[in-house]
């Protein structure tokens, strides 16, 4: 599927060449991106592979990115992205690179390395000036998983269409491609931690669809997506010595959602769950095929206020539990929000949040919690940016 991208490449490089005559200001390009620096202080756990016990300055962000139009209809345009937190990223990627050719408001399509038009958030999670949180729930969106849940290496459908006026709209979305989980993306963390490692990652073939109803309720909307991935890849347990591969291992994550906005209110909420069977067959060590499952529900509800055309104020509770898992502690994860964000003009922001965290389902690493893991943690997060 990485022949996708770089066709996608070779369409921007056709068609400004076939533009060539064309200036610079006629194919319309721009430039836009941000930075941002965070601050992360906990107690009881560090989070996110950082020493956030001690107050962590470990947390950077620099995206630019540019679009063109070299064709009328046709948008061309990437993403690059530095991050680092904690001991993850410190490198420079490509989050995303497209073409975009959209007939008109009924049908479009897209392809190269695309992001994924999966859950309420996931296409705007990478525009961290767009939103109030200094981190997206959790539940949902990992901040450490945030480039493998973006984008896949395929192709994009998508439209709004209007069959019955008194209905309101409905907006699709269709994908297939190639979805690739790193071996250093934060899915693997506890996976690591309990003494299984997946050397190369995982990859596969993934589609899916969702579909939003954009009500006649001025502000009201509701949706669903459904995503399915089949991951195989190398897989190692180091201290047995045993060492294999997986089978094609389904991901099925059906989400829905609503969200409503009237003046400087709004509301959302949001559910997935997220059923892997995992088989992995090993050449060396036991034979046979060995099975183990996940079955994770996760969700949130949100709101925000915007008190002043500079402040916003809001708050969130974020629910994780994996139904395959032992009773306790380390099974699910609830976490009550309050977060503010005050714009001192178009260009410069911050953001202030506080997090009540109970469980350690998610975001923590054993191998930074040496002492064993508490079942409570409060959780500061800082973070000012500057956009472009």
């Amino acid at each position: 599927m990485k022949r996708i991208l770089a066709g996608a490449i070779a369409l921007v490089i056709g068609a400004a060449t076939w533009g060539a005559a064309q200036s610079l200001e006629d194919l319309n390009i721009q430039i836009h991106g941000y930075a941002t620096q965070g601050l992360l202080y906990s107690t009881q756990n560090n989070v996110f592979t950082a020493a956030t016990s001690d107050g962590s300055p470990s947390w950077s962000d620099v995206v630019v990115n540019v679009t063109a139009e070299p064709l009328p209809k046709l948008r061309v345009a990437f993403q690059a992205r530095y991050f680092l937190l904690g001991t993850q990223g410190n490198a420079l990627t490509l989050d995303w690179a497209s073409a975009d050719y959209k007939v008109n408001d009924r049908f479009g399509v897209r392809f190269g390395k695309v992001k994924t038009p999966s859950t309420m958030f996931n296409e705007i999670q990478d525009v961290d000036p767009g939103y109030l949180w200094s981190l997206l729930p959790q539940s949902v969106y990992p901040i450490l998983s945030r480039n493998t849940v973006l984008t896949n290496y395929g192709g994009v459908v998508y439209g709004t269409v209007a069959p019955i006026k008194e209905l309101g709209k409905f907006e699709y979305r269709a994908w297939g491609g190639e979805s690739i989980i790193a071996s250093t993306d934060g899915f693997f963390i506890p996976i690591i931690d309990a003494g299984t490692d997946y050397p190369n990652g995982l990859s596969g073939p993934t589609y899916g669809g969702a579909l939003h109803w954009l009500t006649p309720v001025h502000g009201l909307m509701f949706g669903a997506s459904i995503t399915h991935d089949d991951q195989t890849g190398p897989v190692t347990i180091p201290v047995q010595g045993f060492s294999g591969n997986t089978l094609p291992n389904p991901f099925v994550i059906p989400d829905f959602y609503g969200k409503y906005e009237h003046k400087r209110f709004m509301f959302a909420s949001e559910y997935e769950r997220v059923v892997v069977t995992h088989e992995a067959v090993f050449t060396v060590g036991p034979p046979g095929v060995h099975s183990s499952y996940l079955d994770h529900r996760n969700s949130y509800a949100m709101a925000s206020y915007k008190v002043t055309d500079k402040l916003t104020v809001g708050m969130y509770y974020s629910n994780y539990i994996d139904r395959k898992a032992a009773i306790g502690p380390g099974n699910y994860q609830k976490d009550w929000v309050v977060s503010g964000r005050y714009d001192f003009n178009q260009y410069l922001y911050a953001k202030a949040e506080q997090h009540f965290v109970d469980g350690e389902g998610i975001v923590y690493d054993t191998r930074d919690n040496r002492s064993g893991l508490k079942p409570q943690t409060r959780l500061t997060a800082l973070k000012v940016g500057v956009s472009f």
